[in-house]
């Protein structure tokens, strides 16, 4: 006889109901089973799930895609970005909410991110509000499953902790069959990244590994990879090409500022400042989109004849890296994982408390960077580098030796292993029922 729940207790049966309301038409275990004889000994199909709250896990996802189709070319890999498959009102708070509070409250974003960051307590009782809040993500990421069944990936990789979070829930719960990696993209590793149920962790160095033993995960499911950055990084680029082709000198020193140095002050003062350090060298600004700031800046490269590049949105950031000796940059995981591949030397402005600040203490204990907090103390570190050519090249060497430029090829060998895993159990298992 068919069971009606009615003996059951009250809370499961409102759990079963919950299940069955959001999870029904999605168990993506039974998706994946499905036909399974018509893809065994298929092309391995990758599925990297990013979340565009900030630039950083979209660039490792795209980092990821990209070396795949030159190194992988079998390899079928699919980026989804799951803000575009949210509704439009999850999406602003999560993205424009997250945005605002970094920007204008920073302080408060820093106390969530502390607040939040609980080892010892993460495996305990939730309290309402993360019940609330894992609730309202599992509503509105229905159609990011869809698209995950519709893909039928051999293998799935989130550069973001909310994918991970919501897809680790269906791994424990066995909805979820093929494997399940997370890449993290900071240098510190928060909270939210750890959940059971996920097969492995890509992390940037060996105390993050080590962070993830403390809280229970084996050593086994730890690869000590970096953070993945674009092919263009890794390619051999002439300083001497590059500037001619900027219409820089080679010879002079070059300071590069990246993301047209938010937070530090008026930037047409600041340059002017610069330039004014030392006669020999020349500046670089990458305005981004901020269209004011690259037209002042355009307009005031006239008073200082070939030392001042100012440019919008560009792809070509490799090359104008290539020009570089120092670069003045915000603490993001993937733009200072960049600037280690170059070897350049980094001055770190304005870190955002939470991942930023963790980042750059990172960068600072490690000896590849300098810190300013305001444009006072911006000149004074750029004036004692540029009169230390040694100090520069020393953090040049550093910055070499800690970088890890294979880190997107070295995540591609592992998941196709991973893959190549689960195929031959979907061929066992087949050949067992048959």
């Amino acid at each position: 006889m068919r069971s009606t729940g009615l003996n059951l207790p009250a809370g499961l049966r409102l759990r079963q109901r919950w299940d069955q309301q959001v999870f029904g038409n999605f168990e993506l275990s039974r998706i994946f089973d499905r036909n399974k004889s018509s893809r065994v000994m298929t092309a391995p199909r990758l599925l990297i799930l990013s979340v565009s709250a900030g630039s950083g896990h979209v660039r490792a996802a795209q980092a990821i895609e990209a070396q795949a189709r030159l190194s992988f070319p079998a390899m079928q890999v699919q980026h989804l970005d799951i803000m575009q498959c949210v509704p439009l009102a999850f999406r602003k708070i999560y993205t424009d909410w997250y945005m605002a509070l970094a920007s204008r409250l920073p302080e408060a974003w820093g106390w969530l991110y502390r607040k939040t960051d609980c080892p010892s307590e993460g495996r305990h009782r939730p309290g309402w509000l993360d019940t609330t809040r894992k609730l309202l993500q599992q509503i509105c990421t229905r159609r990011m499953l869809a698209d995950i069944a519709q893909f039928a990936p051999h293998a799935i990789l989130c550069t973001h902790f909310l994918p991970a979070e919501i897809l680790a829930n269906h791994k424990r719960l066995g909805r979820l069959s093929c494997p399940l990696w997370v890449q993290v993209t900071d240098f510190d590793l928060h909270q939210m990244w750890v959940h059971e149920g996920i097969s492995g962790y890509f992390v940037a160095n060996e105390e993050l590994a080590y962070r993830l033993q403390a809280q229970g995960v084996p050593r086994t499911h730890l690869v000590v990879a970096g953070i993945p950055v674009m092919p263009d990084f890794i390619a051999p680029l002439s300083r001497r090409a590059c500037a001619k082709y900027f219409g820089l000198d080679p010879e002079r020193t070059t300071i590069l500022i990246m993301g047209g140095g938010g937070g530090i002050g008026n930037m047409a003062a600041l340059a002017h400042r610069l330039l004014k350090l030392d006669a020999n060298s020349q500046l670089i600004i990458m305005a981004g989109k901020n269209q004011a700031l690259l037209t002042a800046l355009q307009s005031m490269s006239a008073l200082f004849p070939q030392r001042l590049l100012a440019i919008g949105f560009t792809s070509e950031v490799p090359a104008l890296m290539a020009c570089a000796d120092i670069a003045i940059t915000k603490p993001g995981g993937l733009s200072t994982s960049e600037c280690l591949v170059m070897g350049l030397p980094m001055v770190l402005v304005n870190p955002i408390p939470g991942q930023e600040e963790r980042n750059a203490g990172f960068l600072l204990q490690e000896g590849v960077a300098v810190r300013a907090d305001d444009a006072a103390t911006l000149t004074y570190r750029l004036q004692r580098l540029l009169a230390d050519p040694l100090q520069r090249q020393t953090m040049r060497t550093r910055a070499l030796a800690l970088a890890k430029p294979k880190a997107a090829t070295e995540v591609l060998q592992i998941m196709s292993q991973a893959m190549s895993a689960h195929q031959k159990t979907i061929e066992t298992t087949m050949k067992t029922i048959c």
